[in-house]
């Protein structure tokens, strides 16, 4: 297919190649999610026996005014003004839990309070403690107002002494719990430390019982929202903060909606992603905001084997003006991604120190495919890493075989593939490299269309394992001299209108014996000592010029 009608393609939303259902939606005809309607009858809280006292354990009374809603036909579940401590809370069919601007729901570090459950963690099924909120096939369900739901996680998580000043090290030793070995992380609990050292210790295994796993409770933290198998689910206003491991896990929920939400999470707490959508169809994220310590809003579908027996992709997804602050990556996809993504559009949303802007990322073994990705108007700036990331690596080591007979595995179920993204109108000021596309030799990075990208940056563009790769209208303020853009083992490039705003010593290295044509279009390379250098068993004949 002609370059010209491709990125034509890209700009009005339409998947080049994709099949009829997932042609349907372009940037003029989103996905949508039905959103839950209620009753206007409303149980207050304090109605069955609440206290706002800070103190008065109050799960009875909560649990208590949403089976009363639910089971007399819905409505809304007040929480009004006050500090109200809780143990875990379930959400029931047709309740719209209404929190006060200014109540907080402080879930209780009573660790007794949370019971050992059979969950789902990082793709797999796992041994979990409770969530401080869960809802398990119910159906019209809401979580709104402007208050604040805080879940205590600081009790929960271990914390590495590097990521500490010296003095909260010291409360921490202070505090209790136990110190590792090396003296280089801190666990809150024995028990903690002991599942922490247990090989698979959050894996259900056969013939065990959760009674089985008592020794390790503490180690199997919680995330804080675990809606499982739920329609018609809404998030508004609020505010959720402090979760134990992931803040919000939407997992195989249908008609999914966040607006106007609000994660805080600290920086150091591990695992603590703003929101992850998993294995979930029909759902809509827009005007929040994340401040997270891992991934802001992340695109997953099951681990490995487990995702890929489910078999359910996150599909028909829309993401928008949202805002996220620190975080591993600011809008994610992967690496737990067995069972797919797909029909999935971002726009208008700002990153603000992230680790990485864009992230996708797989690794050998996952499977799946994530397909027909549309991005657009996307600003960042202080980007720790890349700003832009496909990574088929994800906490692998990687080492190169340039000059060495390649020996590439045979592509199997377990063989991940990305294909077909449109990533346009991104601006970046400040990151360590531009872009980083990385596939695996037995499966290349497929069709990544990126167009009008400006970004600054101390390192420019690499393009490893990948086929049928545009970039068009590109503008990199680099800070290193050596080269602009790297290819390696890498075929069908457009490199069209590319700019470097400052002196580079090399424009384009094509490297590897595996390497394809590479167009290079409408671009002046004078900023440029030299324009193209060729190692490895890579050929000049590879590169056309055409200004």
């Amino acid at each position: 297919m002609n370059k010209k009608i491709i990125l034509l393609a890209a700009s009005i939303g339409i998947a080049v190649g994709a099949s009829a259902q997932t042609a349907k939606y372009s940037w003029t005809n989103l996905p949508t999610a039905k959103v839950p309607v209620f009753k206007k009858d409303t149980f207050n809280i304090v109605k069955y026996g609440a206290v706002a006292d800070g103190l008065t354990l109050n799960t009875k009374s909560i649990n208590a005014a949403i089976t009363a809603c639910s089971t007399k036909g819905g409505g809304v579940v007040l929480i009004p003004q006050g500090l109200w401590m809780t143990g875990p809370i379930v959400l029931k069919s047709n309740v719209n839990l209404h929190v006060d601007r200014a109540a907080m729901v402080q879930f209780t570090d009573d660790k007794s309070q949370y019971a050992l459950v059979e969950g789902n963690f990082e793709g797999h099924p796992a041994v979990r403690n409770e969530s401080p909120i869960s809802a398990t096939n119910a159906e019209n369900i809401a979580i709104t107002g402007d208050g604040i739901f805080d879940g205590h996680g600081e009790v929960w998580r271990a914390i590495g002494k590097e990521r500490v000043t010296d003095q909260d090290w010291k409360q921490l030793i202070a505090s209790g719990g136990v110190v590792s070995s090396d003296g280089k992380n801190w666990y809150p609990s024995p028990s903690y430390a002991k599942g922490n050292t247990t090989k698979d210790a959050t894996l259900i295994q056969p013939g065990k019982s959760l009674a089985d796993y008592a020794d390790m409770k503490d180690f199997f933290r919680p995330n804080m929202v675990v809606f499982t198998d739920c329609k018609k689910v809404l998030l508004q206003g609020a505010t959720f903060q402090n979760s134990p491991a992931w803040c919000l896990h939407m997992l195989l929920c249908e008609d999914l909606t966040l607006r106007d939400v609000h994660v805080r999470n600290p920086w150091n707490a591990q695992n603590g992603d703003g929101i992850d959508v998993e294995s979930c169809k029909n759902v809509l994220i827009e005007g929040s905001t994340f401040d997270a310590g891992d991934d802001g809003i992340c695109v997953k579908s099951g681990r490995d084997a487990d995702g890929r027996k489910r078999g359910k992709p996150t599909e028909n997804m829309v993401v928008r003006n949202n805002v996220v602050y620190r975080a591993h990556g600011g809008f994610v996809i992967g690496s737990e991604m067995s069972g797919g993504a797909r029909n999935i559009f971002v726009t208008d949303c700002t990153f603000i120190g992230t680790d990485i802007g864009l992230r996708f990322k797989t690794v050998r073994g996952r499977g799946g495919v994530v397909e027909n990705i549309f991005i657009k108007n996307i600003a960042m700036r202080d980007i720790i890493h890349e700003a832009i990331l496909f990574d088929m690596y994800y906490q692998t080591k990687v080492t190169s075989a340039l000059g060495q007979k390649a020996d590439i595995p045979a592509v199997n179920e377990g063989t991940p593939q990305f294909r077909n993204f449109y990533v346009s109108n991104i601006t970046c000021n400040g990151a360590e490299k531009a872009m980083l596309i990385r596939g695996l030799p037995e499966m290349s990075i497929k069709g990544i269309h990126l167009e009008n990208i400006t970004i600054k940056a101390d390192k420019g563009a690499e393009i490893i394992e990948g086929n049928d790769i545009s970039l068009k209208n590109i503008k990199l303020d680099i800070k290193d001299e050596r080269q602009l853009v790297y290819a390696e083992n890498s075929g069908a490039i457009t490199l069209d209108d590319i700019k470097s705003l400052k002196p580079t010593n090399l424009f384009l290295s094509v490297n590897g014996d595996r390497s394809g044509k590479i167009e290079l279009l409408h671009t002046n390379t004078a900023n440029a000592k030299n324009k193209a250098e060729f190692n490895y068993s890579a050929d000049k004949s590879l590169l056309t010029e055409v200004k």
